[in-house]
Formats: structure tokens, C-alpha cells, sequence
């Protein structure tokens, strides 16, 4: 994922187990991070969709989401890594509605 084009910022949490998860509690700026073990990094288009989520514990990646959208603004796949790199992804139809795995 490129973040070059991203809106990208951190926040103490997460709320909520509905996928985009949201990220709750924003830092104000990078310079609050040094004195935290652990914080999640949100990175979001131009149209505010959470685009990429990454918890980050001691600077590595422990979980990894990457939202990509239907053109009405539904998700339409959610790709998760845990901290063992396992990746799993989710489909979703226009609804909003779970897809079978393949």
C-alpha cells in the first residue's frame, strides 16, 4: 500500500469490532509517540476512509488492516495480518454484507 498519497495519523485506540474498525483518541502529533510503547496508525484518503490501520507495539507492526471500498463508499475487502503474518481476507458485497471465502 502507498502511503504517499494518505492522510496519515495516530491515535491512542480503536472502538467498535464492525470492520473499518475506528481509530479513537488521536494523537496530536508524531512527537507524542516516542514516550508510547504502543499506538495505532490510521491512514486515510481524501475522502476520509480508513485506508490502512497498523498497531504498532515498540515500532513494529503487530496487525495490519488494509480497507479497500466499493465505489458507494461500502467496504468492500478488509485484508488482516496478525503479528505472526498470517493474513486473512474478507469480502463484502455493496451492502455491507459478508462474502463466502473462496
Amino acid at each position: 500500500m502507498e502511503l504517499e498519497n494518505c492522510d496519515c495519523r495516530y491515535f491512542i485506540s480503536y472502538s467498535g469490532v464492525k470492520l473499518p474498525l475506528k481509530l479513537v483518541n488521536e494523537l496530536a502529533d508524531e512527537s507524542h509517540l516516542e514516550n508510547r510503547n504502543t499506538y495505532f496508525r490510521g491512514c486515510y484518503d481524501a475522502d476520509q476512509r480508513l485506508l490502512l490501520l497498523e498497531k504498532l507495539v515498540y515500532g513494529d507492526v503487530e496487525l495490519r488492516h488494509v480497507y479497500t471500498y466499493h465505489p458507494n463508499g461500502t467496504l468492500a475487502e478488509a485484508e488482516i495480518t496478525d503479528a505472526d503474518g498470517e493474513i486473512n481476507v474478507l469480502r463484502f458485497d455493496e451492502a455491507g454484507v459478508g462474502l463466502a471465502a473462496d
